[in-house]
Order: C-alpha cells, then structure tokens, then sequence
C-alpha cells in the first residue's frame, strides 16, 4: 500500500464563538492547514468535511470562498468519529492514485447542553428515557465501578490530569487547574459524573492537508506518517443505551474500541507499549478509564492503578490527553478526532512547549461515537 504523510495542519480555538459563524471556523482552520504545508487552495485537489450538526453540503459553503477551483468536496458524518472517517477515505484516495493532495477539515458550532437525542435515536427509543448521553455513561461507570473497584476518587484524578494539561494549551476551552477536591465537589451531572468530569459539546475547527509520503518532502521537513487509519463500527454489544433489548443480556463480543484498535496495530506493526502518546475519547472521565483498557494499556479493570501510578500523566510511560481532552477542549464533533491528530502531530513535531513529551515517535488518536462508530489513528515520525 502506497504511504501517506500528513505535510499540514490547522487548528481554530475550540470554544464558544457567538460573533463568528461555522464558515469562518472552518476556513481559519483550513489556511493555517495551508500555510503549513506551504500549499496555497488551488493546489488542494480534494477536500473532505467532517461534520454533524453543520447543513447539507457545508463543506462546499466553507472552503469554495477559498476559490472556485472545481474540485470534488464531499461532507462525511459518523457522529463523533466523523472525523476518522473522513481521514480513511482521503487516505484511500490518495493511496488509489486518484489524488495527491487533499485537505480533511473537521468543523462544528453545536447547541448548548446535551446533544438533542432526536439526531440519534428514535421517538419510542426517546420516550423510555435512556437517550441522553450522561445516563448512559453513567450507567457503564457504575457497573465497571461494581465490577473492578475502580472509585470517584479515580475519576477525579482523570479530570484532575487533564485540567491540569490544558493549561498549556491555547486551544482549549478550559484552562484552568482544579483540586481533586473542586472536582469531587463539583455539581453532579449523572451518578457518579460531576460536572468537572465531563465534556462540553462546543465550537471548533482542525484541518490536516495529507500526500503521498514520497512527496511530502517537497512541502515540509517535518512529514508525519500515517502508520494506520483503521474506521470501525461495533458487532453486537451489551451498551446501556436505547433501545433496551441491548440490556437483557451481557454479551462478551469486543467493542468498536477493541476492534479497531486490534487493526490499528496490525496495520501499524507495533503494539500500545510502543506508542509514546494517546489523544482518547474523554467525553467523560470514566470513558478514559475504561478506554485505557480497551486499548490494551492494561487488562481489564485495571485502569485505575494507572492513574494511582501516574502511568498516563505527562512524563508517565502512556501519556494520555496531554491536550487536556475532551473535557477541557469541549467537543465540537466533527473538529473532535481531527483536533487530537493536531495535537499528535504537534508532540511528534516536538512543538508541543511545556506539555511536550520527550523524543516522542509514535502517537496514537482514539474517537468513539453514537451508533458505536469509532476510529484509531496511529502516526509515526
């Protein structure tokens, strides 16, 4: 299979932005994407949008102003994972030979509060109650918890790792570090979620411009391989989620996580122990936990001796959200996985300041959304 490198990447602050409208997100994004692999718009022979909530064909509103230069754009949604998605297919194009140059932009501006269940789910799945996204993790947390032993103590130092990140980084949304204890004290969203321990759907954009990887040295020194790109959605799992039928038996069958992850590595031809940084779905803190496992950085239920141990901080063996995640990012979905891969390239670029990880190589993004969609990027220098 022909290589592929990504020679760009963009980013626009993740946040709430009441006078810029989703066109300008996107385009901020997508020219500091052009500006760093020394590319002007007319060079870029395809595009994807990566996107949920956005109107139909938004790409083409965002990035035609850029200039009407004719080419295919096309909008991909897969909830959260819209972004790994779009990633695959502009890899396929390339590594088909159909095109060498194409930007994938993710760009988002979602509604305050919960995401509206009608985007997801049915009327009848609606009115039994089980749709909206903090009862459920919370229900998976609650049962991991029963199961494992892991604590609220564990999930606050999730949240307190990851706060503390954010604070160098100047896209997040939150930047702030909090104790243990403001945590723990914190409002309580869903049983045993507090209001510190949970993402907040937002507003954002990231752009990454990929070629193949024999000519990426013509537009950048520092070419970032795509060792593997693997898109995923789950076989039949137990999931707390509407509709109930799901819950009237716990099956054993591997989530989209363990799946993906699985060929991730293969494709990539290494395992977790030599990855040297994790950008993770943290839509909530408990999630983190459980996908520390599900990617094999420790067997199941023991996630919370990595946090005991600092295992997953910055300067640990498995640094994890060194962005600061989801939880202090927010999430605008379809910016979510193209946003870690900036931040992943950024750490293997060795650009990261403060929150840099030394002499990291290898990184891997990890998304997981709604349907059970899911993507594992791994990214080589």
């Amino acid at each position: 299979m022909k290589e592929v490198a990504i020679i760009g990447v963009g980013i626009h602050k993740f946040g709430r932005f009441e006078n810029k409208s989703y066109l300008e997100l996107g385009q901020e994004a997508a020219q500091m994407a052009l500006r760093d692999a020394n590319l002007q718009w007319k060079d870029i022979q395809m595009a994807y949008l990566s996107k949920m909530y956005l109107p139909a064909t938004s790409g083409a509103r965002i990035l035609k102003p850029l200039g009407a230069t004719g080419i295919p754009i096309c909008d991909i949604e897969a909830a959260c994972a819209s972004g790994g998605i779009a990633l695959s297919q502009a890899i396929l194009g390339i590594q088909s030979g159909a095109f060498d140059l194409v930007m994938v932009l993710g760009a988002e501006k979602m509604p305050r509060g919960f995401m509206d269940p009608s985007m997801i789910y049915e009327k009848w799945q609606i009115q039994m109650g089980m749709d909206t996204n903090p009862s459920y993790w919370a229900m998976r947390a609650r049962r991991h918890m029963y199961e494992y032993g892991i604590t609220d103590l564990h999930l606050a130092k999730v949240a307190f790792k990851n706060h503390k990140n954010s604070v160098q980084n100047p896209y997040a949304m939150y930047r702030k570090e909090f104790t243990i204890e403001e945590i723990m004290n914190s409002p309580l969203v869903c049983d045993p979620i507090h209001l510190l321990e949970i993402c907040a759907p937002n507003e954002g954009s990231a752009a990454i411009i990929l070629c193949p990887k024999e000519k990426a040295a013509k537009f950048t020194r520092k070419p970032i391989t795509v060792a593997a790109c693997v898109p995923t959605n789950a076989y039949y799992s137990a999931d707390f989620r509407a509709p109930v039928d799901s819950l009237s038996a716990k099956t054993v069958n591997p989530g989209p996580t363990e799946v993906a992850a699985k060929k991730a590595y293969q494709q990539a031809g290494i395992g977790p122990q030599e990855i040297n940084c994790f950008e993770v779905q943290d839509t909530d803190a408990f999630c983190e936990i459980e996908i520390y496992e599900q990617l094999g950085l420790c067997k199941t239920g023991q996630g919370g001796r990595l946090l005991d141990e600092g295992v997953t901080e910055i300067g640990g063996k498995y640094p994890v959200n060194t962005s600061g995640g989801l939880i202090s990012k927010g999430e605008p979905i379809g910016a979510s996985h193209l946003g870690q891969i900036f931040e992943i390239v950024t750490q293997l670029r060795g650009e990261a300041g403060k929150r840099q990880i030394p002499k990291a190589k290898v990184g891997l993004a990890h998304v997981l959304g709604a349907g059970n969609n899911c993507a594992v990027t791994i990214l080589k220098v």
